[in-house]
């Protein structure tokens, strides 16, 4: 598994409606590209963004990088809508879970 964090500060004066239809249509293709696990997004008190993306490998994840419209999108958020993102490809080293009663290794 591959789990990419990206992190982002949004420019003053985004039209976050055009950034909310982007990033549904990018959902939308990217979930359904072989190797998708999941993908979650958050926003912390202080304005950052926080998505957290799952694909089941480097290769699978490379095809997402490398999908046309991926990357227009990528150039857009550089142009239109990010004053700063990060980008982190992380694998993970242990993984378990708990739900309510029972902790369970996934790894």
């Amino acid at each position: 598994m591959v789990v990419i964090v990206f992190r982002t500060r949004l420019k003053n004066g985004t039209d976050e409606q055009a950034l909310t239809a982007l990033g549904e249509r990018m959902y939308e293709i990217a979930s359904a590209m072989p190797g998708f696990i999941s993908y979650k997004d958050f926003v912390a008190a202080d304005g950052e963004n926080v998505s957290i993306v799952e694909f089941d490998s480097m290769e699978s994840l490379a095809a997402w990088r490398d999908h046309p419209d991926h990357q227009a999108a990528q150039e857009d958020g550089r142009q239109k809508f990010f004053a700063a993102y990060q980008v982190q490809i992380c694998t993970p080293v242990r993984s378990y879970r708990f739900d309510g009663k029972h902790r369970q290794a996934l790894d």
